[in-house]
């Protein structure tokens, strides 16, 4: 089978296939509520950790790693699945969490380390698990792919029509697991959607200078399943290509493989100083959310009205979680040893 390798319209040019004007506020207002949430933790994060930018202190410990720009893939992709997919995210996790409808409140608890988050405040922001969802992340690079084949074989031997979703970075396309995990879900036809989010950057190098091939997606010949790459942040390419290859995998065709040349707009973790990047004047500009919404204003889909009440739910959504952390209790040190046999 030979490579499908596709490059969208640019954003804001008229898509493959229209979408009713319905999916795309839906769009739209879920790319609002993860950048809403982002911006939030940024300011929690930040809030109270004083001189020397001690991570380990504060209301939010640990590190942090916000996905600010790279909210059309969430939205595109998880737009097609249900909770009864699966979905393997990465260690900047936020909003395919909050796109394949994670509870805000449980996630938000986690990362702010309380009792009533999805680990019980033991696993952080980078190792979310949301048995209700089927979701889960990982800080290990490409951790999630292996994974994703255990929950594809299982589903596929249940005959059930689920899926899953493994997310990864264009860095971790270079791991072992990567082509591993490809190589093993061709061979045994799993229903997988494989997703690299390329924002440009493995941590502070450039994707040019570690990656041999301009896209990932090129990879998928390698293991006879399609590949295409979504140019231009564009969350309605990326709907479509999406939508392809989960229809793909819901008609037991087995495995795809999408790349989408996302944005990350903040460093690759909080205290980042990016002085490796020499595309930070421009970022701004290429932010996705008002070049979309634009694009849903010039279409008539959105006025002033509209964008502020999807704004002001989505704030009063996030508030509400990060409230429902501060009030709730940190894990007991007693109970440090719990929970760690199954």
């Amino acid at each position: 089978m030979t490579t499908d390798t596709h490059v969208s319209t640019p954003s804001g040019a008229a898509p493959e296939q229209a979408l009713d004007s319905e999916t795309r506020v839906r769009l739209y207002s879920t790319m609002v509520l993860s950048r809403t949430y982002e911006d939030a933790i940024l300011r929690e994060y930040h809030a109270d950790k004083g001189p020397g930018f001690d991570i380990g202190k504060g209301l939010v410990p640990g590190e942090m790693h916000l996905s600010s720009g790279q909210e059309p893939v969430a939205a595109g992709v998880c737009d097609h699945l249900t909770t009864d997919d699966a979905v393997t995210a990465t260690h900047r996790p936020h909003h395919l969490a909050i796109a394949h409808g994670v509870d805000l409140r449980k996630m938000t608890a986690e990362i702010f380390g309380r009792e009533t988050g999805l680990g019980r405040g033991r696993g952080g922001h980078m190792h979310l698990f949301d048995p209700d969802t089927h979701f889960s992340c990982s800080g290990i690079i490409a951790e999630g792919y292996p994974p994703a084949l255990g929950q594809a074989l299982a589903f596929k031997r249940k005959g059930t029509g689920q899926i899953v979703v493994a997310v990864t970075g264009e860095g971790a396309a270079n791991q072992g697991a990567f082509h591993e995990s490809l190589n093993l879900a061709a061979t045994w036809n799993l229903p997988v959607v494989f997703v690299v989010e390329d924002n440009d950057w493995g941590i502070s190098v450039p994707k040019s200078a570690a990656t041999a091939v301009a896209s990932n997606a090129d990879r998928a010949a390698g293991y006879g399943i399609p590949g295409e790459r979504v140019e231009d942040n564009d969350v309605e390419a990326v709907h479509a290509a999406a939508g392809r290859a989960v229809a793909r995998a819901r008609a037991g065709e087995g495995p795809s493989l999408i790349e989408v040349h996302t944005l990350r707009l903040l460093g690759h973790f909080e205290g980042d100083a990016q002085g490796y990047r020499p595309d930070l004047d421009e970022v701004a500009s290429r932010d996705p959310i008002p070049r979309y919404e634009k694009v849903l204003r010039d279409a008539g889909l959105l006025d002033d009205d509209a964008v502020a009440r999807i704004k002001a739910e989505a704030s009063e959504r996030v508030e509400d979680a990060i409230a429902f952390a501060k009030d709730s209790p940190l894990p007991d040190p007693a109970q440090a040893t719990a929970y760690v046999f199954a």
